[in-house]
């Protein structure tokens, strides 16, 4: 089922990000982020536990038919946090504030929030669920 492939894609990707914030935002956000505070570092560490958060509700429902009416709630939780991260990211690089290592961030949002509002507004991508003939 592809809806399994695109839940636990977006798992991984969560998972490595959300451990990495937790236990090193301070190394992370000042590579990132010019004249980052290493006071705020904490921060990072929310964002982390939100990342952990999603991949684990992610992970919990991999095995799950997810698109059109079936997990929306699911579907629509990932669509805005991939959306939002890709246009964020895609502004910061754009206006030149980011270095360019954050593209490696900005292309995966961008890629999971199209396979998510595909899965939003078409349905399931499995194919023995063609829809109407």
């Amino acid at each position: 089922m592809i809806s399994s492939v695109i839940s636990c894609t977006s798992a991984g990707l969560l998972l490595l990000g959300g451990i990495a914030l937790l236990f090193a935002p301070d190394v992370l956000l000042t590579a990132l982020i010019a004249g980052f505070p290493r006071q705020a570092a904490w921060l990072g560490q929310l964002l982390g536990a939100a990342w952990l958060g999603v991949a684990a509700l992610n992970w919990l429902q991999r095995s799950m038919v997810l698109g059109g009416i079936y997990g929306r709630p699911i579907v629509l939780t990932n669509l805005v946090l991939y959306f939002v991260s890709a246009l964020s990211l895609l502004r910061a690089l754009l206006g030149g504030e980011a270095p360019g290592a954050v593209w490696t961030m900005a292309v995966p949002a961008a890629v999971l929030a199209v396979a998510y509002g595909a899965l939003l507004f078409r349905g399931p991508f499995d194919p023995m669920n063609r829809g109407p003939r």
